[in-house]
């Protein structure tokens, strides 16, 4: 069975064609390597024993993704992950975020909707729940006027496949995650964000291994135990995993409602000072850093409650904030020998 992955030579991409390869899929992966290198594919290779087809295309190249339809006809799936997902870069550069994240999955919707059926995997984020008032965050919680355009893309994101599959023949999932982190095992695939990373774990890595002087870390003076913002941090490699059982439930229309709802996390809320400290633990490192200014468009704390993705999509996170701090250090020594 043929699965597109968009955007997959970037970090949860990747991850996610190894996890699909070793259940058996036959893989076509669409990049513009904006964000990401063609060498991804040699990882994948050497981890799963086989090479996804790769196009280079961009998704905002209306006639270029007619085209892609024409020529792989027999696509059963996609899971789309090509987007622009920087929240500081959105706010400083808004219409590239609505340009990227909301032309692009209209011309991918466009060709599906042609199609007699199709499963559709989005990748959301829980910043469509903004400052949710009540933590751990349900999939229920109120969807927040969003505190960047990034989060803006992910709301209207998600009410374009709705209305769509109101009308057509796509079933979709959508998967809010938290906080991606990690690498897979071998080191061959992991984040490899180009310039200067706008997450916190690469910077951390980053600055662990020398080639940034110091961490800056944006706010002091939340109100949680150690003044630093919370989030839930989960292992790309559980959160791939999660793509394939999202995938596999709509094409064994185990699917309960034409779009389903899932939020991706550990059910734990982790402070930046505990990032850290779990960095400096697996790594014996200590992590010069310095208290700046909070962002624009970042909130106090989130972290999900995970039951329904436990219990209706029958999945759950396996891996620790030590396990994914660990492997995000070996890969990053790695890229860096």
């Amino acid at each position: 069975m043929k699965i597109l992955v968009t955007g997959g030579l970037g970090f949860i991409g990747s991850h996610t064609v190894v996890e699909l390869q070793n259940e058996g899929f036959e893989v076509v992966i669409i990049d513009n390597l904006s964000n990401s290198s063609e060498d991804v594919l040699k990882g994948i290779v050497k981890i799963t024993g086989k090479e996804p087809l790769f196009e280079k295309l961009d998704l905002r190249e209306k006639t270029a993704v007619q085209n892609f339809f024409k020529k792989h006809s027999d696509i059963a799936g996609v899971i789309h992950f090509a987007a622009s997902k920087a929240v500081g870069e959105s706010v400083e550069n808004p219409l590239l975020y609505y340009e990227n994240n909301i032309s692009a999955l209209v011309y991918l919707l466009q060709e599906l909707q042609q199609k007699t059926e199709a499963s559709f995997i989005f990748s959301s984020s829980c910043t469509v729940y903004g400052q949710a008032e009540k933590m751990p965050i349900t999939e229920d919680a109120p969807v927040q006027v969003a505190m960047s355009p990034y989060g803006n893309t992910k709301q209207i994101g998600e009410e374009i496949i709705t209305d769509t599959a109101k009308v057509t023949n796509i079933s979709a999932i959508l998967l809010r995650y938290f906080n991606p982190v990690g690498a897979h095992e071998t080191t061959e695939i992991g984040e490899l964000p180009l310039g200067v990373p706008q997450n916190l774990v690469p910077f951390i890595t980053q600055t662990g291994i020398g080639l940034r002087k110091e961490l800056s870390v944006f706010g002091n003076d939340y109100p949680t135990a150690d003044g630093t913002a919370i989030r839930d941090y989960i292992h790309v490699v559980d959160l791939a995993k999660a793509h394939v059982i999202a995938l596999q439930r709509l094409l064994n229309k185990k699917n309960l409602h034409k779009v389903e709802t899932f939020n991706l996390g550990t059910g734990k809320g982790s402070s930046v000072l505990e990032v850290i400290t779990s960095f400096e633990k697996v790594s014996e490192k200590k992590i010069p850093y310095q208290f700046m200014p909070r962002r624009e468009g970042d909130i106090t704390e989130a972290y999900a409650n995970t039951d329904k993705a436990n219990t209706v999509l029958g999945w759950k996170a396996q891996l620790t904030l030590d396990d994914a701090m660990e492997s995000a250090w070996k890969w990053e020594q790695k890229v860096r020998s």
